[in-house]
């Protein structure tokens, strides 16, 4: 059993959708959430300065003491997963995007992917399309954008931009009778509305942040890490960038992965607003 805190990472807030699924198979754990919102969004950086912003930030986690590291974003997992479990003696567990159950559940055998340039160029998402979609005959149709991230960073995910962007880039997935939509980013969660506002409901949306909280329990159960508390676990922030500009959108997307916190308003419900500490990586 370990009180320890477990680390979550990514390059900005979209990884607060794994949070939310994290936080609901593991009550009891603290969560340490770490946005290097300094450098967001990895997506178009060189595939070894991903590497070594990833490296930094777990290594600050590390530094805080955390019992293992989650990192809630797929373009650090594309390139930086093996490097980090070499670096480091604690559980590093990353995302694969959710081909599997996209291919096992498409009826037309016509899937799409949402991703960032870097998640494109990974192996990761490769592997899986070779592993599960090949054999089975499902086609995968890609859909790239490097304005998501920033849009959703903003505040601005359910945007008449954020709208714009999607119904530019997923008309010819959906065209082409997609009837299932990989969201392979974490940031793209947060989307959903803005997706279904544009297509209804033509694709069924999956992604991996239920399936990774519940390997991460499994992992900390089979190496004696999971607290012993089985309620009261709380959340710590870690920005890169500036506080101030982070807390609005990070208090937005905390209530749509964890609902809202009981602070009364005025007859309505929102959550406080986090409290947020900036260190360099």
């Amino acid at each position: 059993m370990s009180d320890a805190p477990l680390g979550v990472f990514d390059s900005g807030v979209g990884g607060l959708s794994v949070l939310g699924d994290l936080r609901r198979a593991l009550p009891g754990e603290d969560l340490l959430y770490l946005a290097d919102t300094a450098h967001v969004p990895y997506g178009a950086r060189p595939d070894g300065e991903i590497r070594d912003l990833t490296a930094r930030a777990v290594s600050a986690l590390h530094a805080r003491g955390v019992k293992g590291v989650v990192v809630a974003c797929n373009t650090a997992s594309a390139f930086s997963l093996g490097d980090l479990r070499s670096r480091f003696d604690m559980p590093v567990i990353g995302l694969v995007p959710a081909v599997k159950p996209a291919v096992l559940s498409t009826r037309s055998g016509v899937v799409g992917v949402l991703a960032t340039p870097g998640t494109m160029r990974g192996t990761l998402l490769a592997d899986v399309i070779r592993e599960f979609a090949d054999p089975a005959g499902v086609q995968v149709l890609k859909a790239v954008s490097t304005e998501l991230v920033p849009l959703v960073e903003a505040g601005q995910a359910d945007s008449a931009r954020a709208r714009e962007v999607l119904r530019e880039i997923l008309t010819p997935v959906a065209q082409a009778g997609a009837d299932g939509l990989v969201l392979g980013c974490t940031h793209y969660p947060f989307l959903a509305g803005s997706i279904r506002a544009e297509f209804g409901d033509t694709f069924t949306l999956l992604d991996s942040g239920a399936a990774v909280a519940r390997h991460t329990r499994r992992v900390l159960e089979e190496r004696g890490l999971l607290s012993a508390r089985t309620s009261g676990g709380t959340e710590g922030f870690l920005v890169t960038g500036d506080p101030a500009r982070a807390a609005p959108v990070i208090t937005e997307l905390l209530s749509r992965a964890l609902g809202p916190a009981n602070v009364q308003n005025e007859g309505e419900v929102h959550r406080a607003l986090p409290r947020i500490e900036r260190i360099q990586t």
